[in-house]
């Protein structure tokens, strides 16, 4: 029991002081009110272009697409597989046959061929059957007569060029320059090098090594005051600049950016249920004042005055029309026949000719042959009654 009591509340923010409590409230009303109308508006904006794409941009976008279609896409098809691609193999087989196959034919029946049989094979049968040969033959005289002649003159030449040159040098080195050269070396270690080790090793060096130390303690002086130098500043401005800025921001900026933004957040929230609410209201007020209405006129009104125009007005002159439509039709066709047969038998009269008589079924009871006037011997003579007629007759 002791620990529930003392836990904190759900929605319990540590670090919160009675004055950020008090001013928490004021500045969420304030944010609230600038906010409320640019929510509004962005909800009003927001419903406007989701009415718009749904009702214009989308049936829009279709019949751009269906009309690009039918309009580019279609004609460019066509045209790429009847026009262009005919035309592109069409010229391809003629730069084939312009540029390359006259270039091939050159390359492989005129030029190959004279290289190989006019170039290739007379170079190939001189180098074998002449140069070859002529080549051994130089090679032969050279091994055999010019080396040896030679290797005879260059000794001959070279053991002169020694006796010249190399032995009296060589004497001259051996007997004369080398005893000069060791008293000479004496002189010079024992006069120049050793007092100058000497000196190096016992002056030189310590002077050398006291001034590497001051130097060094000199450097290290300057340093050190420099390090303090830079720590009394970094101090400085660590105690002036640095810890007054850390504690505004801290205490001041950062609490007061955090309840403007929350305040903004639960501004736009609030908002937006406002905005939502005052949508449904408008929404109902539409319905009920608007549709409700329209709905019943539509009902009530129209739909009952649609069906008796439909079914008392529309539908008979509909009948009728088709009616007179279908009497002046057959009426049409009996005088265009009518004007025919008229034309035919004023022609016939005008110009004259054999009678088109209508072709009939044979009877048996017909006295008289087809085609003919002449009576059929031995057969008993039948009215003439023509077919048509008899049918009439029998109907009636």
């Amino acid at each position: 029991m002791d620990n529930a009591e003392h836990q904190a509340p759900a929605r319990y923010e540590s670090g919160d002081g009675c004055l950020t409590t008090l001013v928490r409230i004021p500045v969420r009303i304030v944010v609230l009110v600038l906010v409320l109308p640019v929510r509004m508006v962005w909800d009003a904006l927001a419903a406007c272009a989701r009415a718009v794409d749904r009702t214009l941009l989308r049936p829009l976008g279709r019949g751009l697409s269906w009309l690009f279609q039918v309009l580019v896409a279609a004609p460019a098809g066509w045209l790429w597989t009847w026009v262009v691609t005919p035309v592109a193999l069409g010229v391809r087989w003629l730069a084939w046959a312009v540029l390359v196959w006259p270039w091939t034919a050159l390359w492989r029946y005129v030029v190959v061929p004279g290289v190989r049989y006019g170039i290739a094979v007379p170079a190939g049968w001189m180098y074998r059957e002449i140069l070859t040969p002529l080549g051994h033959g130089l090679r032969w005289a050279y091994l055999g007569l010019l080396a040896p002649a030679g290797r005879g003159l260059l000794t001959g030449i070279g053991w002169l060029l020694r006796a010249v040159l190399v032995l009296p040098v060589v004497g001259v080195w051996r007997y004369v320059l080398v005893p000069l050269g060791s008293a000479a070396a004496w002189v010079v270690r024992y006069l120049v090098v050793v007092p100058a080790r000497w000196a190096y090793r016992e002056l030189l060096t310590p002077l050398g090594h006291g001034t590497a130390w001051l130097l060094d303690l000199l450097g290290r002086g300057v340093a050190a005051g420099f390090r303090g130098l830079w720590a009394g500043l970094c101090l400085l401005v660590s105690v002036l600049l640095v810890t007054p800025l850390v504690w505004g921001y801290q205490r001041v900026l950062a609490p007061v950016g955090r309840e403007v933004a929350a305040a903004f957040g639960f501004a736009w929230r609030a908002a937006g249920f406002v905005s939502r609410a005052v949508g449904r209201a408008l929404a109902w007020l539409a319905r009920h004042l608007v549709g409700a209405p329209v709905a019943w006129a539509y009902r009530t009104v129209c739909t009952p005055v649609g069906h008796f125009v439909r079914d008392a007005v529309w539908a008979p002159a509909r009948r009728a029309a088709v009616t007179a439509g279908r009497t002046a039709r057959d009426a049409m066709r009996t005088a265009r026949e009518t004007v025919r047969q008229a034309r035919r038998d004023a022609w016939r009269a005008l110009v004259g000719g054999p009678r088109v008589t209508e072709p009939r079924e044979l009877d048996r009871r017909v006295a008289r042959t087809l085609g003919s006037t002449t009576i059929v011997p031995s057969a008993a003579p039948e009215p003439e009654i023509s077919l048509h007629g008899g049918k009439a007759a029998e109907q009636g």
